[in-house]
Parts: C-alpha cells; structure tokens; sequence
C-alpha cells in the first residue's frame, strides 16, 4: 500500500466520521419538522443524488442486473427497511433529547457486530474480544434488572444498523448502487407521503428559499460520508477503519452534554461506563493482534 493512499484512507475516514458525528447538529436545526417528513426528504433527495452518481460512474448497467434478480431485490427492500426504521429512530432522538441514548447505539453497534459475526458468520470470536462483548450485555442487563429501564433507543439503533451491516456483508454490493437500489425502494412510499401529508413545511412553493435548500441538503447529509467512507476502505485496512467508527457516537456524547444540556444520570452512567470498559477491551485486542500481525509479516519476509 503506497504511502499516499495511506494518507488518503485515513483523511477519507476521518472526513466519513466527523461529518456523521456532527450530523445531529443538521436534525436539530430542523427539529420544528417531524421526523417522517424528514426521513421523506432525506429519501426522495439522497436517491437523485446517488441518481446522478450512478449515471457519472458508469453503474447504471450494474443497477439494471441487480434489478432483474428478484432474490437480490427482496434483500435490498429488507436492508432498505431496517436503514429507513434507523434514520427515524436516529431522527427521532435526536429531535427529543435523547442524543445519549443514540451515541450509546452507536458506541454498542461494533461490539453488537462481533456477535453477529460469531452467531451468523460462524467467525470465531478472540478471548478478549468474547469478554467484551459480554462486558457490554452485562451492561445493558444491569441497567434493566438494577434500574428498571432499558434503553430502547439505544437498542434500536445498535440492532437496526448492525443487522443490515450484516445482511449488506452477505451481499456485498458497492455502496453507491446498494444505497441507490435502497433509497429507490423507498421512494415511492415517500411521494405518496408528500402528496396526502397537510404540514405546512412540505409545500416548496409556501417555504421560504432557506428553508427549502436546507431540506434538500438532506440528500447530501445522507450521501456524503458515505461517499467518504467508501473511499476511505479501499485505502485503508478494515480494523483501522473500524477504530475510527468511534468519532462519530464520541462527538454526540458531548455535544448532548455540552450543547444540548442534555442530563448524564446515574442509569446512563453506569451503562456507559460498562461499554467504553469493554469497548477500551475490544480496541486493544484489535490492536494487539494487528501489531501481531505485522511484526509476523516482517520476520517472515
């Protein structure tokens, strides 16, 4: 791998999660709009963007294969499903206050990921890691046997995300022509909302100019890291990739706190202490056996 790419990978990944971390501030500026009208714009102009890429990259014939292969298709509306239930919940909370609980998810999501590679892969999970994972489920069960509470939001979102990650490795589609596939599925049940919703905000003509380019930036808000993230894993190997995965729910932890006032209580505190333990677990095996690996790499050369 030459050293340029290198640099690039790690720019790309970085760009990928900063711009997914500050992404709640972008929901928040627009949280007098519910979140399905949202989700129907970030749908309708997420899929003309990813339009237009299809057609400057040359993948329209790739689409079309995809299209005529029903299977293929029933397993893109279930992924295109699962990321629609994941931008409303994500939506959802951050517009209520529950910003926390969505970095939780988020923070969650990786170990969450692990498991399903043990359980559905059939990918054999290191000590460490195994101790992580387990550290984390402790976690949440402790929050529910000791406090009474689960958190739903935080669940959702973990299981939601990590489930379609899952179903996407098994198909193993490009970004660009999955997500397009994804968000044209969606679109047909987003026009019929436009038509027969009665809110005020969904009138382009009534709005004002402002207002409508903030709404279709929803495309690009959604497209955008993605994009980066995408160019980021061709550079850069997968574990380090992974690693920066946590910028995102980490810059939403404290802007709920920082900005949003949001309140760190007990219950939240003791399930969080319990997944960055094992998160900080999880990280160092990766780590470890990169290193491993490499030096395996040199001795062998």
């Amino acid at each position: 791998m030459e050293k340029n790419e290198f640099k690039q990978g790690v720019i790309y990944a970085l760009c990928a999660y900063t711009l997914w971390g500050v992404a709640p501030l972008y929901f928040k500026y627009i949280d007098q709009i519910s979140p399905i009208e949202i989700i129907m714009h970030r749908v309708i102009w997420s899929f003309s963007l990813l339009f237009l890429l299809v057609l400057l990259t040359g993948q329209l014939k790739v689409v079309k294969d995809i299209i005529k292969q029903p299977k293929l298709m029933l397993i893109l509306s279930a992924t295109s499903l699962l990321i629609g239930v994941n931008w409303l919940i994500f939506i959802w909370a951050v517009n209520n206050d529950r910003m926390l609980e969505a970095s939780l998810g988020y923070f969650i999501n990786p170990l969450l990921n692990v498991a399903l590679g043990m359980l559905f892969l059939n990918e054999r999970l290191p000590k460490l890691q195994l101790a992580a994972v387990a550290l984390a489920f402790f976690g949440v069960a402790l929050q529910l046997v000791v406090y009474g509470s689960i958190p739903w939001v935080s669940l959702a979102l973990a299981f939601s995300f990590g489930i379609y990650g899952l179903i996407k490795k098994k198909v193993q589609l490009t970004a660009v022509t999955s997500l397009f596939i994804e968000t044209a599925i969606l679109v047909p049940p987003a026009i019929i909302y436009w038509c027969i919703t009665t809110s005020e905000t969904t009138n382009f003509q009534v709005n004002s100019l402002s207002l409508n380019l903030v709404l279709i930036s929803a495309g690009v808000v959604t497209t955008l890291p993605l994009l980066a993230f995408s160019a980021a894993a061709t550079r850069i190997p997968y574990y380090m990739l992974g690693l920066f995965q946590y910028i995102g729910p980490s810059m939403m932890f404290v802007m709920a706190i920082v900005l949003f006032g949001e309140a760190l209580d007990q219950t939240k505190l003791t399930t969080f202490a319990f997944i960055w333990a094992a998160l900080i677990l999880f990280v160092f095996d990766v780590w470890r056996r990169a290193r491993n690996k490499k030096r395996s790499a040199k001795l062998s050369s």
